[in-house]
């Protein structure tokens, strides 16, 4: 999985987050969301009681469901921590008796309204996008290339989602296959190799990273539109010939240049430079 950790406030008390880009999915620490709810001094203990709570009414599924992030702890250190999507919280928070529930249910909805905003006018996502890469010093010419690389990736998800595709773990899958086909590399050896742990794959290529990953992703989507897959066999099949496109563009550069075009560099190292 991919995460792009982020701090939410909630009445001006913080909540920390992660987005998963294979799975285009925000996820909430369930001991933050809990603290800020009960203002219990042992958030951990309260979930530990209340997943026993929940055992004994018979709701397993709900917390057998739940996964773990690595997520920054107030040591500084980065911690496995229990997360909740969006659907899970509103679902956990009808068992928190809480003042707080409420508003707490519609800031949720706000963020997906938020969400909404920006799909209905694109203008105002790709505002803020802008504003967070320049407030972490990127280029204009980087982000330029980063806000194409979005819409390149949204007409490939959405070909995906015609065609059935399950969001999520077949997401991962496919994008883990185009990812191989261009740049030799699985998607965790890539983000090894620019030394990240959470932090977006996407966000750390330098720009002829990208221009490759689009042309991947867009070929994808061209042959994808073209043979109409009916079974997701198909589609990866497909996802490895997109891949293998901007796969044998890369060599022909590496053999121009004599440089290689997959970079250990990542943002931190790059904005360095």
């Amino acid at each position: 999985m991919s995460e792009q950790n982020k701090i939410q406030l909630f009445e001006n008390q913080p909540i920390r987050t992660a987005w998963n880009e294979e799975q285009e999915e925000w996820y909430f620490s369930v001991v933050d969301v809990i603290h800020v709810l009960t203002g219990s001094e042992n958030p951990r203990r309260y979930w530990s009681d209340l997943k026993r709570k929940l055992k004994s009414e018979g709701a397993t599924q709900l917390y057998e469901n739940i996964v773990q992030l690595k997520m920054k702890s107030s040591d500084g250190k980065s911690y496995n921590t229990d997360v909740a999507d969006v659907e899970q919280l509103f679902r956990l928070i009808q068992s928190i008796p809480s003042p707080k529930a409420e508003p707490f249910k519609q800031w949720l909805a706000q963020l997906g309204r938020e969400r909404l905003e920006e799909i209905d006018d694109p203008e105002q996502g790709i505002e803020r996008l802008m504003e967070y890469y320049h407030s972490k010093g990127y280029s204009a010419n980087w982000i330029n290339q980063r806000l194409k690389s979005i819409e390149v990736r949204k007409e490939l998800t959405d070909e995906w989602e015609r065609r059935g595709i399950q969001k999520g773990r077949q997401y991962a899958i496919l994008t883990d296959v185009i990812t191989q086909g261009w740049s030799g590399l699985s998607t965790k050896q890539y983000k090894q190799y620019k030394g990240l742990k959470t932090e977006s794959l996407r966000d750390n290529m330098t720009n002829l990273e990208l221009v490759l990953n689009m042309l991947a992703e867009a070929s994808t989507t061209e042959i994808s539109q073209k043979e109409e897959p009916e079974t997701f066999e198909h589609s990866k099949q497909i996802a490895h010939r997109g891949g293998k496109v901007a796969g044998v563009a890369r060599k022909e550069l590496e053999a121009q240049t004599g440089q290689k075009v997959v970079s250990p560099l990542n943002a931190k190292k790059a904005l360095k430079k």
